[in-house]
């Protein structure tokens, strides 16, 4: 297991310092100049004091200096903790920013991505033995994991928000109240999280349940399942191994739509205004604030890989077969 781990943390590795290269390098291809926009809003009059200001902001953010020092900088502060200073939120940090956006999109993701794979597998299970849940599960399923996350959301938006009323549109509380542990702040701060998490819990809803259903099915016919049946094992057994071996490929499926899932809680957020990092990354694109955009790439990238790194130590844990072929290999 030592030799297994070492080499998933070495690729691991390798594409964090790729995927963190590729996210130093989007923002500085982006047209425009950020510290001329800043100037820009100051509104200075004098040429010499826009000059001087000019020359002060590019000493701050370091981009007086050539691209190679930069980006060799870049990784020396990176190893310090020191994500730079937001060139929107100047002189906040980029860490201190992002530290107030992560609690909203992990309130928005962690249950939509538990709770829909716990629920959709049993959908998908129980879909499998039922042939009337399977006829209403399966179009259902088709129609939830074909739909984009931001029209999912624009629609819960228009129908449950503007029109019906149920729920606020956007926001993460009412702006009449100030963050603090009361009910009342409580659950304002529910009724704006409800409709950014129905719309990614819903599609992803979908998928996990028809591949559950699917893998079952496939289960269930093969030849192990089979040769219990002819012993005249119950049935029940038969589809509990069946769901057993279902689950493996459901925690892989886990590990490769983390990335699709993050994509998509971005684009609710933005949609929804919900102050988590995708709106963070809205307004770091708005006002070409370099650090910040890649202090939030960063972020999630860091926390996709962090999280397909954990999927891979329980896939070993849950499956025998794992462990007996490193025992092989070992040998």
């Amino acid at each position: 297991m030592r030799k297994y781990f070492g080499r998933k943390i070495f690729v691991y590795a390798l594409t964090f310092f790729a995927a963190v290269t590729i996210n130093w390098m989007i923002p500085r291809f982006m047209p425009g100049d950020p510290v001329q926009s800043r100037l820009a809003r100051a509104s200075l009059s004098n040429p010499e004091a826009s000059q001087a200001m000019r020359d002060y902001y590019n000493s701050v953010f370091g981009l007086d200096m050539p691209v190679w020092q930069q980006y060799l900088n870049f990784w020396g502060s990176l190893f310090k903790g020191d994500l730079g200073v937001s060139i929107w939120l100047f002189p906040t940090p980029v860490t201190e920013v992002i530290m107030d956006a992560v609690p909203y999109s992990l309130g928005l993701l962690l249950p939509a991505i538990l709770l829909s794979w716990v629920i959709g597998n049993k959908f998908g299970a129980y879909a499998a033995r039922s042939k009337w849940l399977d006829n209403t599960v399966l179009p259902v399923g088709y129609v939830l994991t074909a739909t984009p996350y931001m029209w999912l959301a624009l629609l819960l938006a228009w129908s449950l928000g503007i029109v019906g009323g149920f729920f606020p549109s956007s926001g993460a509380y009412s702006f009449a109240l100030r963050p603090e542990f009361s009910w009342v702040f409580v659950s304002s701060l529910l009724e704006h999280w409800f409709l950014p998490f129905l719309s990614l819990f819903l599609v992803s809803l979908g998928g996990w349940a028809i591949g559950m259903r699917n893998m079952i099915i496939y289960e269930l016919e093969s030849e192990y399942a089979n040769y219990l049946q002819a012993l005249g094992a119950p049935r029940r057994l038969i589809r509990r191994y069946a769901f057993r071996n279902a689950m493996l490929p459901q925690l892989t499926g886990l590990a490769v739509q983390l990335g699709t899932v993050v994509a998509g809680a971005l684009l609710t957020e933005i949609v929804f205004s919900y102050p988590g990092l995708g709106f963070l990354i809205l307004q770091a694109i708005q006002n070409q604030d370099f650090f910040l955009l890649q202090g939030v790439f960063l972020f999630i990238v860091a926390g996709v890989l962090i999280a397909n790194f954990i999927i891979d130590i329980v896939y070993v844990l849950v499956d025998p077969r794992t462990r007996i072929q490193m025992q092989g290999g070992a040998k």
